[in-house]
Formats: C-alpha cells, sequence, structure tokens
C-alpha cells in the first residue's frame, strides 16, 4: 500500500512562490519531514546549497548536504507546467519523494507527487 503524501499549507505556499519568483527557470528545493505508517508528512522546504537553476534544469550536489535523515525529498518546477517526471527527474532522484509543481504556479492544482519509480502518489494539503 502506497503512503499518502500530506504536504502542510505553508509549505505548499513556499514551493509555489519560490517557483514563480524563479519563472521562467526551473527551480530546486529539499523537503524536510516525517514518515509514519501510513503518511509522508512534509513540513518545511530547505533551498540547497550552491543550488543551479537554469531554463531547463535545476540541480545541486548531495556531497555539498549535511546528514539529515529528515530529508525526505525534492521538490522542483515546472516552466513548461507539465506535472510529470522526465527521465532526468527519475536519474537524479533524491529522497523518498519528488514533487513538481508546474506553471502558472497557482495553487494545489499546480502539483503532483512522485516516488521514486515515477508513480503518481496521492496527496493531500493539510493545516
Amino acid at each position: 500500500m502506497e503512503k499518502t503524501v500530506c504536504i502542510t499549507k505553508t509549505v505548499l505556499e513556499s514551493i509555489l512562490t519560490f517557483s514563480k519568483h524563479l519563472h521562467p527557470k526551473e527551480g530546486i528545493l529539499l523537503l524536510r519531514g516525517k514518515t509514519k505508517k501510513d503518511k509522508i508528512v512534509v513540513e518545511e522546504v530547505i533551498l540547497p546549497p550552491k543550488a543551479i537553476h537554469g531554463k531547463s534544469f535545476s540541480a545541486f550536489s548531495p556531497f555539498m548536504l549535511p546528514f539529515d535523515p529528515s530529508i525526505i525529498g525534492s521538490a522542483h518546477s515546472h516552466p513548461s507546467g507539465v506535472l510529470k517526471p522526465s527521465i532526468e527527474d527519475l536519474n537524479f532522484f533524491y529522497g523518498k519523494i519528488m514533487v513538481i509543481v508546474g506553471f502558472p504556479y497557482y495553487s494545489e492544482q499546480n502539483i503532483a507527487v512522485f516516488n521514486r519509480e515515477g508513480k503518481m502518489l496521492k496527496h493531500e494539503i493539510i493545516p
């Protein structure tokens, strides 16, 4: 059984605002949270050190990160609006989940959550 991904409203707003600010470049953030029995709860976003944001890519070096088991995944924007992971996204997957936010970065309807295999996961926004 797949876990439901719960994203706090504050985290959702942070991801949307960050993506709007960087548009038309792609942005990347790390997600901090907890894994519970039937849920993954995303509680915080982190800007990775020395992250690179380009017209059709974003990247960071995992070697620049301190050991932090609370980092459970990443979030990045797709300025094209496509809410599906590319082969590159899956090849550079970091953590347990990947959130993709697509242009116009307006609301929860502009995000999708995926596992390492590229399967879309159920998600909900929590207070």
